[in-house]
């Protein structure tokens, strides 16, 4: 006779219970100490906190069994969390390298008025909000579709589009308040 197989339920982390906390005090402390040692700042732990919590609960709520060692799975993804930390700095760095080189390469006959124009510009970049500039560089300097800055950033595409609606709506405002443009 052959016997079907019954799906599991998930098991959720914690005890089981709804609710509780997937990790526990002890796991949470590994946790922070993989992200501090692997570089992220320590305002950003509770952050990278928070995101190997959410993995635990999608693995649950996906139908997938708990790691068998969930402190060991949680280190590993806070590993990789620091490592995805490190590579956003990174192509921050390389943006703004490429904007510098922009600047420098606005010296044609109209250069005053440009390099006008771009300090304006990168000085109204500064006072956005850090998620609106984020989007403007990504869409504007990276040249990366909205569906790419969704799926970088891990947002709804619709999230991308109104921040990047209110971004350049408030930089129109400042260059024209500056009378830049």
């Amino acid at each position: 006779m052959l016997r079907r197989k019954t799906r599991r339920a998930p098991q959720m982390p914690g005890g089981g219970r709804p609710g509780a906390d997937p990790l526990d005090p002890a796991q949470e402390d590994r946790v922070r100490a993989v992200l501090a040692l692997g570089g992220v700042p320590h305002a950003d732990l509770p952050d990278g906190v928070q995101q190997v919590r959410l993995k635990l609960l999608e693995r649950a709520a996906d139908g997938r069994e708990a790691p068998r060692d969930v402190s060991a799975w949680a280190a590993v993804v806070a590993s990789n969390l620091a490592m995805d930390w490190h590579r956003a700095r990174r192509r921050q760095e390389r943006l703004g390298e490429r904007l510098s080189v922009l600047w420098r390469e606005a010296t044609d006959e109209d250069g005053a008025e440009r390099r006008a124009t771009s300090m304006a510009v990168a000085q109204g970049l500064g006072e956005l909000p850090d998620a609106q500039r984020q989007v403007v560089v990504l869409r504007f300097y990276a040249d990366l579709s909205v569906r790419a800055i969704a799926d970088e950033l891990g947002i709804p595409e619709g999230t991308v589009k109104s921040r990047l609606h209110t971004a350049v709506r408030l930089l129109r405002v400042r260059l024209h308040e500056g009378e830049v443009v």
